[in-house]
């Protein structure tokens, strides 16, 4: 009967450490998990910040081109008059001959 105890009482703390094991894996995997879904929430967060700045920028250029065509033209136009005046033949004045 000692022997037949012996053996049941080995067999429950090795049952007990089987459900102890059990547990641990458990928690190590839910720990894996949230520390993945953190990292996932990271990369979606500066991907999103990416995007909104990427965005931000196509619309500040945006704007500033639309505000600096007026200039753009009134300097082509400038530099045209200024080829044209450079093509003239040079004339002195009449008081200098």
């Amino acid at each position: 009967m000692k022997s037949k105890d012996k053996g049941r009482k080995w067999m429950w703390w090795f049952l007990g450490s089987l459900v102890a094991l059990q547990f641990y894996f458990v928690i190590e995997l839910l720990t894996l998990l949230a520390l993945f879904a953190a990292g996932f929430v990271a990369l979606a967060a500066v991907g999103a910040a990416g995007t909104a700045m990427v965005y931000g920028l196509s619309a500040g250029w945006s704007l500033a081109a639309r505000q600096a065509a007026p200039v753009w033209v009134a300097a082509q136009r400038g530099w045209a008059f200024v080829e044209e005046l450079g093509l003239r033949p040079f004339r002195r004045p009449a008081a200098a001959r």
